[in-house]
């Protein structure tokens, strides 16, 4: 293979189908647990939050699928798929309580989301850099997204201090003059 592509043209772009896959997975298995969530939090504080972020992260699930089909690379359903069983698989763990559900689910998914949001972002600016070369890619959505997921980690790290005072006690004000995120 060549050092470098031509302009315009991406360099392993089988890597780059298992890179763009692996982010559509994490796409859906966000969708799931942001959807479960939203089931346990509905009509409480985080309802409206969470709905807002669950359309967001269908729109960005949409902009990953645009992007690989313009890319024309492959979709891997079987990725699809074991994202989706991995999400309802971890409804299984651990937690304390083997009947019914532990406060600590709320705190562990509010943390799994919030660093979730975080993978996202670095692929969103993987993207963002290969479309200042690659005409097929919009950097300009990818700017978009990761601003869009800069707002989605903030709340969701301040809802995750939130739901840990909940659990434990403490104060989450002084979780957050202790941290950016």
């Amino acid at each position: 293979m060549p050092d470098s592509p031509a302009t315009g043209a991406v360099r392993n772009p089988e890597l780059l189908a298992i890179y763009c896959n692996d982010h559509l997975a994490a796409a859906a298995g966000g969708i799931e647990l942001v959807s479960r969530m939203l089931g346990r939090h509905r009509g409480g504080t985080y309802e409206a939050r969470l709905e807002g972020l669950l359309d967001e992260l269908r729109e960005e699930r949409s902009a990953l699928r645009s992007t690989i089909d313009s890319l024309g690379l492959p979709v891997r359903q079987y990725k699809l798929i074991l994202s989706w069983v991995a999400e309802k698989l971890s409804r299984g763990k651990l937690n304390g309580r083997l009947v019914s559900r532990s406060p600590l689910s709320d705190l562990v998914e509010f943390e799994f989301i919030a660093t979730a949001v975080l993978a996202k972002r670095a692929g969103f600016e993987t993207l963002r850099a290969l479309g200042e070369s690659e005409h097929r890619i919009d950097a300009a959505l990818f700017e978009r997204l990761i601003d869009q997921a800069d707002r989605q980690h903030h709340w969701l790290a301040e809802a995750r201090r939130d739901v840990a005072e909940q659990v434990f006690g403490g104060e989450s004000e002084a979780a957050s003059d202790a941290a950016d995120t």
